[in-house]
């Protein structure tokens, strides 16, 4: 999956990769999209429930080896 700008939130747990994610889609235009890796497996719970909650689109989740992939797309 390819996304106009990525983090890295790996090693981090619940709730930094979605703050961490909040601040950068807050510096996003409308439209652009985000893909964050994490390593925490609460992680594919949580970006489904920011995603509702903030009115952004989740485009897509996939798990690769370890990383937890989840790419939003600003609201």
């Amino acid at each position: 999956m390819t996304a106009d700008q990525e983090l890295d939130a790996r090693g981090l747990n619940c709730p930094l990769p979605i703050l961490k994610a909040k601040k950068a889609l807050a510096n996003m235009s409308s439209g652009q999209t985000l893909k964050v890796i994490a390593t925490d497996a609460g992680s594919v719970r949580d970006f489904q429930a920011f995603a509702k909650q903030t009115g952004n689109d989740l485009v897509g989740q996939e798990t690769v080896g370890s990383d937890f992939i989840s790419v939003l797309r600003r609201r």
